[in-house]
């Protein structure tokens, strides 16, 4: 691949081909043909690749963690078995959100490559103490105005009810906190994660019930086969398994279109509708 892709851009006499120093890479043929082809190979040192490889700092470990994600999602919603349809819907939405201009040239600017910057990686292989930066200093608390007394429907509303209710009781005793003030804290922590709990719940049920309807329409699917021979995409496959779904889909609606009637009753020996074999005159004459 690296011959087919460089060779009609080649500026001088050789090539840089840079490797990870793999046991596989290092054959005979291997030698012989960069030689041939006036091929320079350069071996990155062990256990740096982390370091040095661009796509394996930005893309492909991201495409891992993101493929990941999907995965721990389908098990969290009762999924414990991966076929291939859900493999290729889990991978080909990770590749996606991976494989694109913007992580590729942000994965060779992180190891210095382009724009060209050592540093970006030396820096990294010594550890420098550094003076922590302190926390930035809150902002100054804003004027909520005179306090109306409603009910809070979210964790921002319960927040600023809670506190025109501490300044309330504030201006009205200029005391020390007291322990109307330590339960009043304590109910609003019980409100936010009673509101916070709900939220999450709510998001998994949605989850939940989307997931097991993919399911179903994955078991009224007949099993089918895409392909028969020779190399297939991800896009490929996902667009051959939609036609098949949907050509499916059309027989199964043509099917429930058609009414089935009974055929009418026919005589046995004469195949006539007006009557039976036991009343047919044909049994009668030869009787």
């Amino acid at each position: 691949m690296f011959e087919k892709h460089t060779a009609h851009r080649t500026k001088g006499t050789y090539r840089l081909l840079i490797i990870d120093g793999h046991s596989s890479y290092v054959t005979l043929e291997f030698d012989l043909f960069c030689k041939e082809h006036s091929i320079i190979t350069l071996c990155m040192p062990p256990h740096s690749s982390h370091l040095l490889q661009p796509l394996d700092v930005g893309c492909f470990s991201v495409l891992k963690r993101l493929y990941g994600r999907q995965i721990k999602t389908l098990i969290r919603n009762g999924v414990n078995h991966i076929d291939k349809q859900d493999f290729l819907k889990a991978y080909y939405t990770a590749r996606t959100e991976t494989m694109n201009q913007s992580n590729i040239q942000s994965s060779f600017a992180a190891i210095g490559v382009v724009p060209y910057d050592p540093e970006r990686v030396l820096s990294k292989l010594n550890t420098q103490l550094r003076t922590p930066t302190p926390p930035p200093l809150p902002l100054p608390a804003l004027d909520q105005g005179p306090w109306i007394p409603e009910t809070p429907h979210n964790t921002a509303q319960l927040e600023l009810q809670s506190k025109a209710i501490k300044d309330y009781i504030k201006r009205r005793t200029r005391s020390p906190p007291s322990p109307t003030d330590l339960a009043l804290n304590q109910l609003v922590k019980g409100c936010q994660m009673a509101m916070n709990s709900a939220v999450l719940l709510a998001e998994e049920n949605r989850q939940l019930r989307a997931e097991n309807e993919r399911q179903k329409k994955k078991k009224a699917k007949k099993r089918s086969y895409i392909a028969t021979g020779g190399t297939l995409t991800v896009q490929e496959g996902l667009d051959l398994s939609r036609i098949a779904n949907e050509g499916l889909q059309s027989r199964v609606a043509t099917q429930e279109a058609t009414v089935q009637t009974r055929a009418p009753r026919t005589c046995s020996l004469c195949r006539s509708q007006s009557h039976t074999a036991r009343t047919c005159p044909t049994k009668q004459v030869s009787n």
